[in-house]
């Protein structure tokens, strides 16, 4: 079983040791926006496995990279906006993948086989072999509105 990397389980202090830092610097953060952390119902802060990873890159894009923290939520921020929209370019992708199939499954050939009885399906604009006497069948995908 794969634990839940958003369920929210670390105290303050195990998570500033998890992440290389002071727990007053995850205050500061919390309080920026870089990271917000769950609250339990006496507003302890309580940190998931994916807010100790945000917590590794806002660290490593400020000590490595020299951004200062107006920018590193910025980043943040684009990195969030296109995730979401590669999520939406995924399903929009799909879905057209779905109304491709749907349009091409009414659209299908089915010819005659060569053994009595056979039935070939071919693919569009695919044509019997000219040796062939297979019969064609065609039936359009929508009826014609007149």
């Amino acid at each position: 079983m794969r634990p839940n990397e958003n369920a929210a389980v670390y105290v303050i202090s195990v998570a500033a040791e998890l992440a290389g830092m002071h727990p007053q610097t995850l205050r500061q953060y919390d309080r920026l926006g870089l990271v917000t952390p769950d609250r339990t119902a006496g507003r302890g802060r309580r940190y998931s496995a994916r807010d100790i990873v945000r917590l590794q890159e806002v660290q490593r894009l400020s000590q490595e990279d020299g951004v200062n923290l107006a920018g590193i939520k910025r980043i943040m921020a684009l990195e969030h906006q296109v995730e979401v929209l590669q999520a939406k370019a995924r399903e929009l992708a799909e879905e057209l993948e779905r109304v491709k199939i749907a349009r091409d499954a009414g659209r299908r050939v089915f010819a005659a086989g060569e053994s009595a009885g056979d039935i070939v399906s071919l693919a569009r604009g695919e044509r019997p072999s000219p040796r062939s006497s297979a019969l064609v069948l065609w039936q359009p995908a929508w009826p014609r509105r007149r």
